[in-house]
């Protein structure tokens, strides 16, 4: 525990990076949370009234302050937060000013609305040459190609429907179901922090920054990329299978007492380790059984034998007589997450202060784990403007001019 907390107290290893985040809602704050989780300095630029998800709850019932509820505070720890009017000459002078020092700028309005401020890509690289400028919209961009729906305004369901997943989730073919958390937002997010990540190091090599577009939609599609093959090589199109999957069996959820579980053979000596254990050694060497193509072929038979044994055990009594033995996980509730030991000791919970309350929340951790410069959240996420003199002084502002655009309504 010593080594650990040493280690928590070393920059990570995107430190000395400048971040001026212009986005908002989920998928744009996801991605350059990831950049503050593992050090870089992000400035989240706000208009005066703040990131249409401050109001957003959960908020706790003892929050009289209420700047912002759990939906913010999830997305956008370990950032400062500037107030800025960008209808205003002096608002858009300022964030000029601030994305000529940084080395990144993320944005995620529809197409047009940056050309519109005098804040297009092509007008800050001619003052920042190294700028990396990162833009994730439902489309995408139209200088990596103008889509059809280029002015479509998209969230995470639209996503979703279009990228494909809809379209091979749900209990039968003709009941799409979306995803419950939106990765319609999450997945896009992490590819740009991917290509922003991958164009930094080439402006580091090169001095030349560049744009870098991701489409909501095009990211669904990339990580549900095995419904193209299928359908180029077959020309059959993936529909719906519920808990299965179409070329593994078996490979999805089983009933238990109290909930489900998840199983995944994949290859046929899993197979022979779950015969065993669920008390059917007789079926190793069963046409039906012994091979995963004869299983997927006889799926609901082999769902049925698994089950006469998961459905009279708790998820608890399966784990102890299934898990290490073959892929297995039972499926957890929220409050069961809580409760378990790797989530505590992968430092996945981790407690923050909450603004207004008297007690702290906890909210998920940093995943990736580093062991020379590890990402770790340093501090709760920022109220509305909490750091606009803090950023501006650093900027060179002097204190007199601050006050000034405060008072005419330029900054917050």
């Amino acid at each position: 525990m010593e080594r650990k907390m040493e280690l928590t107290k070393q920059p990570g290893a995107l430190s000395g990076l400048r971040v001026v985040d212009l986005t908002q809602m989920l998928a744009g704050p996801f991605c350059t949370q990831i950049l503050a989780d593992h050090g870089a300095d992000v400035v989240k630029i706000e208009t005066l009234k703040g990131d249409g998800t401050r109001p957003i709850g959960p908020f706790r019932d003892d929050d009289t302050l209420r700047d912002f509820g759990g939906y913010f505070q999830s997305v956008n720890r370990n950032k400062r937060s500037i107030a800025v009017d960008l209808k205003t000459a002096h608002g858009c002078a300022v964030v000029r000013k601030l994305i000529d020092g940084a080395d990144i700028v993320v944005e995620n309005f529809r197409s047009g609305v940056m050309e519109r401020l005098g804040l297009s890509f092509e007008r800050l690289k001619e003052t920042n040459p190294r700028l990396v400028y990162g833009a994730v919209r439902g489309f995408g961009d139209p200088r990596s190609g103008e889509s059809p729906y280029a002015d479509w305004p998209a969230y995470d369901v639209v996503a979703q429907a279009m990228g494909g997943m809809m379209g091979i989730t749900g209990p039968d073919r003709n009941t799409p179901v979306k995803i419950g958390p939106g990765i319609g937002d999450t997945i896009p997010a992490l590819m740009l922090c991917i290509g922003i990540l991958a164009a930094v190091h080439r402006a580091r090599e090169s001095g030349e920054g560049q744009f870098v577009d991701v489409a909501m939609t095009d990211c669904i599609l990339a990580v549900c990329e095995r419904i193209v093959y299928q359908t180029s090589y077959t020309g059959v199109v993936p529909a719906p299978e519920g808990n299965r999957h179409p070329l593994y069996c078996p490979f999805g959820l089983f009933r238990a007492s109290d909930g489900y579980v998840s199983i995944a053979c994949v290859h046929d000596e899993f197979w022979r380790k779950l015969a065993t254990v669920i008390g059917r050694p007789e079926l190793i060497e069963d046409e039906a059984f012994a091979t995963n193509e004869a299983r997927v072929q006889n799926a609901q038979l082999v769902v049925t034998t698994i089950e006469a044994f998961t459905s009279t055990r708790t998820k608890e009594e399966l784990a102890q007589c299934i898990g290490g033995r073959v892929p297995f996980g039972p499926v957890y509730t929220a409050a069961e997450i809580f409760n378990d030991p790797h989530y505590e000791v992968r430092d996945m919970l981790v407690t923050v202060e909450q603004p207004g309350s008297a007690s702290p929340v906890q909210i998920a951790g940093v995943p990736i784990k580093m062991s020379a410069t590890p990402g770790r959240v340093r501090h709760r996420a920022p109220m509305l403007g909490e750091h606009t003199d803090e950023i501006l002084l650093g900027a060179g502002y002097a204190a007199r001019d601050i006050e000034t655009m405060r008072e005419t309504g330029a900054v917050r």
